[in-house]
């Protein structure tokens, strides 16, 4: 099992959960962070650092958030890793909790 950065993240991008990822298994775009399934060990520390609440468990995804299993998987293999806490996106606040984002996402 992993875990996956799902719709809220997008146009926010906080970096918090970064920090404490023991593996690193981390990927920064534009204004979205994924998670590389491979890496991820299921170790759960992510989830309740995301000030956004856009970490979940694969198993326990909100409805109409399954795509972005794939998009993880995805675009990790694309991206490049992160390891330290980076500022959020300037207009972070504006956009946490705004629903359907996966149009603004840039790849």
């Amino acid at each position: 099992m992993t875990f996956v950065v799902t719709d809220n993240c997008i146009k926010c991008k906080y970096t918090d959960c970064v920090e404490v990822c023991p593996v690193d298994c981390f990927y920064e775009g534009p204004n979205f962070l994924v998670i590389d399934p491979d890496e991820c060990i299921d170790c759960a520390l992510c989830e309740p650092e995301c000030p956004a609440e856009a970490i979940f468990s694969e198993d326990e995804l909100p409805a109409g958030q399954e795509p972005f299993v794939e998009i993880n998987a995805d675009l990790a293999g694309k991206w490049p890793n992160i390891t330290e806490k980076k500022d959020p996106l300037p207009d972070a606040e504006e956009w946490d909790g705004k629903p359907d984002k996966l149009q603004y996402l840039e790849r």
